[in-house]
């Protein structure tokens, strides 16, 4: 019984203390979500199990990306599009980054004073000459 979870030990020690003469089937419905409070139960009804799908170590063959010499390597299914999308991505950046508008305050208040400084008579205007 120490292999149950916390809740599913309350529940049968619940059902072994209220009922002596239940069968063994009628336990496990009882217990199942009858006599466990509902904080206590889980969404999936399978028991949980330690671990997981199996073993998912590769171990180290020697060779440059585990292809020995003389074979051809063989692309999987994600690396093409993930090639194209990753580097065409970057691509798509550089020209939107060398192509964007100058919004800095640096050359609003550079233009802004020559704008004053024009109107005011100090500066002269580069376009009348």
């Amino acid at each position: 019984m120490s292999a149950l979870r916390p809740s599913a030990r309350l529940a049968a020690r619940i059902a072994t203390a209220s009922s002596t003469t239940t069968t063994a089937a009628t336990t496990a419905a009882t217990t199942s979500t009858a006599l466990v409070p509902s904080r206590f139960r889980y969404f999936s009804t399978t028991p949980r199990r330690a671990g997981g799908g199996g073993m998912q170590y590769d171990p180290p063959s020697g060779w440059l990306w585990g292809v020995r010499p003389g074979e051809k390597y063989q692309n999987e299914g994600w690396e093409g599009p993930f090639f194209y999308g990753f580097w065409g991505s970057m691509i798509v950046f550089a020209v939107a980054y060398a192509w964007k508008p100058d919004t800095s305050i640096q050359t609003w208040a550079l233009e802004e004073a020559r704008r004053r400084l024009e109107a005011e008579g100090i500066l002269e205007d580069p376009e009348k000459k």
